[in-house]
């Protein structure tokens, strides 16, 4: 579940101290707390060798101070390995939830989309009406979609592939491979003058048929290379927009069910909470824009995407109790796989959004796939 103050607080106990203005006056916002990341994980660690067996809330609390001082130190490795302890502990969702919002922390660090949105919708199986893990799993793929990028696929470079030399003896491949146009003659042959005529004109027309096979086969090999090569673009650049296709109607799906979870939720909040609701609505507004999906489109996936938003279901949400279970009863409780995720969310809005193919590739400028 999302920090009780909000990210930027989390964020802010690593920020560095602001010093007050000249004269003692007020200068810049100060940090929530000014936080070393190697003093802080000194100081965890120690606290950490007093604490009991017995006090595993406190314990987990201090592994978890642990983990993200780690992760500010660059040690992604090590924090990785106490959040998979953490994991295998858990025993309640909050429990969960808590390991999960760190592996995204680390992960985060370590600028790796996929797991960021592996942990994010493993958060969204046991949040599903959370509207900030949708908003955060809208830009991971959103950041998916900008990491996409044609295949390169080497051109073919007809004067490199087989260059033909043709000499009196014999002619030579790039390849290394050569060709003997002198003809085989015994020991014990004879040569005379006519002989000498009649080999010279023999090997003439031997250099002349083989050179004319020779470069046949090389432009029939050219030829042959160059429509691979095309058939290898097309079906490159057909994957690259079918995965492009995909990955944004993700994004936006994702973006749509934020705002109508927002828009639910608002009414509820005041004070500074209600200002980082419309905030984040703003956002969503300006990234849904900037995908460029047109109006029919957006209308289907905010159907979609809010066919399960009832009042008495967020309530539910936001006043539900902890689930105090087993750990493999909480693995249970989230997705196995991204496969089986994205099938339950957005299978149905792949699905429909079929009929809009055609203007979906019109919208983001892309030509119409292969099917």
């Amino acid at each position: 579940m999302e920090p009780l103050l909000g990210w930027q607080f989390e964020d802010s106990l690593f920020a560095p101290s602001r010093e007050r203005g000249p004269g003692g006056g007020a200068g810049p916002p100060c940090g929530a707390k000014h936080c070393e990341p190697r003093k802080a994980l000194h100081e965890y660690s120690n606290c950490l060798l007093v604490l009991p067996p017995s006090n595993i809330a406190m314990r987990r609390d201090v592994q978890e101070g642990q983990a993200r001082c780690l992760c500010r130190l660059g040690r992604h490795k090590e924090a990785l390995d106490i959040a998979e302890k953490l994991r295998n502990g858990a025993t309640n969702t909050d429990h969960l939830t808590t390991v999960l919002n760190l592996q995204f922390a680390i992960y985060q660090g370590l600028e790796n989309v996929e797991e960021k949105i592996t942990c994010l919708q493993q958060l969204i199986c046991l949040h599903p009406f959370n509207p900030w893990y949708w908003k955060l799993l809208a830009e991971a793929y959103m950041s998916l979609l900008q990491s996409l990028s044609p295949l390169v696929i080497p051109e073919t470079n007809l004067n490199q592939s087989e260059e033909v030399s043709v000499s009196d003896s014999s002619f030579k491949t790039s390849a290394g491979r050569e060709i003997n146009l002198q003809p085989h003659r015994s020991d014990g042959q004879k040569e005379g003058p006519w002989s000498s005529l009649a080999t010279e004109t023999k090997r003439e027309n031997a250099v002349t048929c083989s050179s004319s096979q020779a470069v046949k086969e090389f432009l029939c090999t050219s030829e042959e290379l160059e429509r691979m090569d095309k058939g290898k673009r097309a079906a490159s650049e057909s994957w690259e927009q079918n995965k492009s296709k995909r990955v944004g109607i993700k994004a936006c799906g994702s973006l749509i069910r934020a705002r109508l979870l927002l828009q639910l939720t608002q009414l509820q909040q005041s004070s500074f909470a209600l200002e980082n609701n419309i905030k984040g609505q703003k956002e969503i507004d300006d990234k849904v824009a900037r995908l460029g999906f047109n109006e029919n489109s957006l209308l289907l996936m905010t159907k979609v995407m809010g066919q399960d938003l009832i009042p008495e279901k967020l309530k539910e949400e936001y006043q539900g109790e902890v689930k105090c279970i087993g750990p493999s009863a909480l693995s249970s409780l989230v997705t196995a796989s991204a496969t089986e995720f994205e099938i339950k969310w957005f299978g149905n809005l792949q699905d429909d959004l079929c009929h809009f193919d055609r203007q979906f590739y019109s919208d983001i400028g892309l030509p119409p796939s292969v099917t």
